[in-house]
């Protein structure tokens, strides 16, 4: 509440904060700096920079802002992340994986992440009563208490809209959520999609293609950016460009983003 975290950004630290307590067996009071140290260069041997940036970030949260001992962490540094050009997938890649997609569920899943470019955090969030506007094809995510993440709205295309409508169609039961499934759950489907067809690809790697999908159909970085939920770069971007829910469709549709075809 304090410092405005996400549910899932405070469950995370909180499961590094454990990790790091059963390692050292002390009250976190007592841990030295030495100590930190010397657990920080445990494992940062073994693990990837990105996920020691992430455990570096847990601790400085519980010494510095929840205990109060800032001088304990102040002085590590986060390792600098290397630049590493991302590779999205082919159309052929795509339509492939997609017909791997079993379940109804799976294919209008597969192509709401595709076509709106959200995180699949905001997707599973989505009550289908209210966030979503099928006549419009309009998605408006929740807001989250988090100064780093920001929601504006974004669309999905035909072709996530026959495949929604037949997984609607489908379903008996009355859970107001549109996917009613765990984000465990959805990250196994496509490793099973993945080891079907030989050709890996996460919610993470579609919302990367929908980026330079609509890149390459002429939309400008500002308006990705806010389809995909990210805060605008530019002053100009920020304060003098008009995010309308209608001129963002506007300009989703003249797009016309394709997934399979």
């Amino acid at each position: 509440m304090d410092l405005q975290l996400t549910e899932g950004t405070s469950k995370l630290h909180v499961r590094l904060i454990k990790k790091f307590l059963e390692v050292i067996h002390k009250e976190p009071r007592d841990v030295t700096k030495t100590e930190l140290r010397q657990y920080l260069k445990s494992i940062k041997t073994s693990m990837a920079p990105s996920t020691y940036k992430n455990i570096l970030a847990s601790l400085k949260r519980y010494y510095r802002d929840f205990l109060g001992m800032k001088d304990l962490v102040n002085t590590f540094k986060f390792p600098e992340l290397n630049f590493k050009p991302i590779k999205v997938p082919s159309k052929k890649d795509l339509a492939i994986f997609y017909q791997a997609l079993k379940e109804p569920r799976d294919p209008a899943l597969f192509l709401v992440f595709a076509s709106s470019g959200l995180r699949h955090s905001k997707v599973l969030s989505l009550d289908r009563f209210e966030n979503v506007n099928f006549e419009k094809r309009l998605l408006t995510p929740n807001k989250e208490n988090n100064e780093s993440k920001h929601t504006w709205v974004s669309f999905y295309n035909g072709e996530a809209e026959k495949a929604l409508s037949e997984y609607l169609n489908s379903r008996k039961d009355s859970d107001p959520r549109l996917f009613p499934i765990s984000k465990r759950h959805v990250l196994r489907m496509f490793k099973r999609a993945s080891e079907v067809t030989g050709i890996k690809i996460t919610p993470q790697l579609l919302r990367d293609w929908f980026c330079c999908e609509m890149g390459e159909l002429g939309v400008q970085d500002r308006y990705v950016d806010a389809f995909c939920g990210r805060v605008p770069r530019s002053i100009l971007a920020r304060h003098y460009t008009d995010y309308s829910p209608e001129k963002l469709k506007r300009i989703y549709d003249k797009a016309k983003i394709k997934v399979l075809n």
